[in-house]
């Protein structure tokens, strides 16, 4: 994990961004929080933003008997906290607005695959047909009265595709809240990426390199974060070969089979709850959804790279302002493809000055 975060040269201006980090264990990847140094009480800070993604690993773990969601799992439904209440609302929301390719109730087609374990295995056509029926948060009914949840079917939750997002957001509100600090970066596994405002030495934003999945040191582009999340869905190492076919870990929930057709995606919103659930509706819709929810959400950007070729195809990269420091941006230079198909394009602002703070490549 050395190389995510690393003291940065920026060009031209010659500043030197020396990082305090601290780093821990949790939901199965290591999380770092990084804050400028010399940045009071950085590292006392630091410590309360992990313990917060300690609590939200106990609130969402299905590897924990006695967490909330778990519980909630094995009783077919209950009153649920207020804060687990309300984040199932945020996913219901997203389920309707994606379609279906984001899906939080799909614990059973994660274990029917054998993606729980780590273990890929292509289930028969009958266990995938169980597993079918006990999947969908259309089975789930949220009464917003008291706070209660109930199964219609033998569903099982599972925040995989939302939970490092939400547990970011939750520590980068400690830090601003709490600790009054409002520069720092935070990441989850690589995958799951949080700004807090901007670093000193570059008011556009956090810069952070998109890799090429293929791990041949080319990159994908550089966006800059201020206030702002980054996803990425990729089935990079969570994968299993079966008679010559590939098979990943991220699932449709419409087919119940893991998706195919793109090799990695990569999104930007305003939370990184937010941008890991939408990677994950990139990654399983593909670049035409893709590109029509992007233009019809301008807060929202999205990197695609399709699974034929070694193509790149950004697609919809927009930003929520138009002012400078809110830009989110591909660097043109880094694309290293030819056939590299940008949408939006006045939306970018092109500029190969800044190198990147993390080079940005999911490790779980």
């Amino acid at each position: 994990m050395n190389w995510l975060l690393q003291d940065v040269e920026e060009k031209p201006r010659r500043g030197n961004l020396v990082l305090l980090r601290a780093e821990r264990r949790a939901m199965a990847t290591t999380f770092e929080v990084a804050i400028p140094y010399g940045t009071p009480n950085a590292v006392e800070a630091a410590e309360a933003a992990l313990d917060e993604i300690d609590r939200i690993e106990q609130l969402l773990t299905v590897y924990r008997d006695d967490s909330d969601v778990s519980v909630l799992n094995v009783n077919g439904g209950g009153v649920a906290s207020p804060e687990l209440f309300q984040l199932l609302q945020t996913c219901a929301v997203l389920g309707n607005d994606t379609a279906g390719a984001f899906d939080v109730a799909i614990g059973s087609l994660v274990k029917c695959w054998g993606f729980h374990k780590r273990e890929g295995r292509v289930p028969t056509e009958r266990e995938l047909s169980t597993a079918m029926y006990a999947s969908g948060q259309r089975h789930v009914v949220l009464d917003d009265r008291i706070d209660t949840v109930k199964y219609l079917r033998p569903v099982e939750l599972n925040f995989g595709a939302i939970g490092k997002g939400y547990a970011l957001d939750r520590a980068a509100m400690i830090l601003q809240r709490d600790w009054g600090i409002h520069s720092a970066l935070l990441h989850g596994g690589g995958s799951s990426v949080r700004a807090v405002g901007t670093p000193p030495t570059n008011v556009r934003g956090w810069p952070v390199a998109l890799r090429h999945p293929a791990g041949d040191g080319r990159t994908l582009g550089v966006v800059y974060l201020n206030h702002q999340g980054l996803g990425t869905s990729a089935a990079t190492y969570q994968h299993f070969d079966y008679e010559g076919k590939r098979y990943g870990h991220v699932l449709d929930p419409r087919t119940g089979r893991p998706a195919d057709g793109v090799q990695s995606a990569s999104c930007v919103a305003g939370t990184a709850a937010l941008a890991d659930a939408l990677s994950t509706a990139i990654f399983v819709a593909g670049e035409v959804w893709t590109n029509h929810y992007c233009r019809t959400h301008p807060q929202v950007g999205g990197v695609l790279l399709a699974e034929c070729g070694t193509g790149i195809l950004p697609v919809s990269v927009v930003q929520e302002h138009r002012q400078e420091a809110r830009a989110v941006s591909v660097v043109q230079e880094h694309v290293q493809d030819a056939r590299a198909t940008v949408f939006n394009l006045d939306a970018l602002a092109y500029d190969s000055r800044y190198e990147s703070v993390l080079n940005f490549f999911p490790d779980d």
